[in-house]
């Protein structure tokens, strides 16, 4: 099993992993406000084009570089369309942060939940690892098969609005892990409820979180309140 990179540990309630999914030129001052808040972050999410995109962008290999510096995970976003994306194109987009950007971390999004595609999952979290990621992400958006555990270093096992969050509920199987292999997101957020959302992530055992006031379609696109209040 392989085990999370070892960082100096944060307060679960400020162990943040934030998808900025906004170009840095049209919204830097949220970017410099998210490197800045940089001893509260777990990781970035980095999304140039829902994935590397076709060709380096210069202004997010700056932030990215910032970020790094600053000693902060920096995930390459790249969609598995639950299994149904070809291997090869999927390693093509960590091949194409790791080299346009300098990722040291994956992040696989749209991850299958089920058991029959764990054998899918390990190659490609074997893959990532080659290619330099020191830090494997799944968003599977909900609970899934506990064996995906054995191969990521941390499983987002809730993406969704703080509506359904306040009633979400957590198998018992995941209090068996530390609450650093799990991770929620949460959007539609009321701005007096940043710290309520971090407290209960921490209840239900995620120590690594994120929670913002966008809505769908488009919901990242905005830093989560907490990192205001700990500032």
């Amino acid at each position: 099993m392989t085990r999370p990179s070892s960082r100096q540990s944060r307060p679960a309630s400020r162990r943040l992993l934030v998808p900025l999914y906004e170009h840095p030129a049209e919204r830097p001052d949220v970017w410099r406000r998210l490197i800045a808040a940089a001893p509260d972050l777990y990781g970035v999410v980095l999304n140039p084009a829902s994935g590397p995109g076709t060709a380096p962008d210069p202004e997010f290999a700056a932030v990215a570089g910032r970020l790094r510096g600053a000693g902060v995970r920096v995930l390459g976003y790249t969609d598995t369309a639950y299994g149904r994306r070809p291997h090869a194109a999927v390693v093509q987009d960590l091949l194409r942060h790791r080299d346009w950007y300098g990722a040291d971390g994956a992040f696989f999004d749209q991850a299958a939940a089920e058991a029959g595609l764990l054998a899918h999952y390990r190659r490609l979290a074997v893959a990532a690892r080659a290619a330099g990621a020191g830090t494997v992400v799944l968003n599977h958006g909900l609970h899934p098969h506990p064996g995906y555990l054995d191969f990521a270093d941390v499983l987002v096992t809730f993406e969704n609005t703080w509506a359904a969050y306040e009633n979400a509920e957590v198998p018992e199987w995941t209090a068996h892990h530390p609450p650093e292999r799990f991770c929620h997101l949460v959007h539609g957020l009321p701005a007096t409820c940043a710290e309520a959302a971090a407290e209960l992530a921490r209840r239900r055992g995620a120590a690594v979180h994120c929670a913002v006031p966008g809505t769908a379609p488009h919901p990242w696109d905005a830093l989560p309140p907490l990192l205001e209040i700990a500032r």
